[in-house]
């Protein structure tokens, strides 16, 4: 997985995002390489790592009156929705379809989303302290 070779692609240059980025990275290693009996537990803590992470920068946007919030929030919205349909899989044992997420939906859309999205909301943030 290329995301996880090279976090500086997924970078803001704000403390607080890329501190997500990181933790959302160190998960998708942890499961790129998790068994099948470890991987169930490890989407449940990405799913809520990602609900967190996407409150705050929800919280971000609104705090500093970000232009492109509703856009920003349904991306969220989109993404937290397939990540818990693919929960729901995991949890009835359908640990391959999780997999199959994780190494090849994720990494491709967090690292556009982070490089686009995210990026234009970190200098939002710092054009307007």
């Amino acid at each position: 997985m290329a995301i996880l070779e090279n976090n500086q692609a997924v970078k803001t240059g704000y403390e607080p995002i890329d501190t997500d980025h990181e933790e959302f990275i160190q998960l998708l290693s942890l499961l790129a390489s998790a068994d099948d009996d470890a991987f169930p537990d490890l989407f449940r803590q990405l799913q809520q790592h990602v609900e967190a992470h996407f409150e705050r920068e929800n919280q971000l946007m609104e705090q500093f009156a970000f232009p492109a919030i509703a856009e920003h929030r349904a991306e969220h919205a989109r993404v937290l929705n397939e990540i818990k349909q693919f929960s729901q899989r995991v949890e009835k044992g359908l640990v391959a379809f999780g997999r199959a997420f994780v190494e090849e939906s994720l990494p491709q859309w967090f690292e556009l989303h982070a490089a686009t999205m995210d990026r234009v909301l970190a200098l939002h943030i710092k054009a307007n302290s």
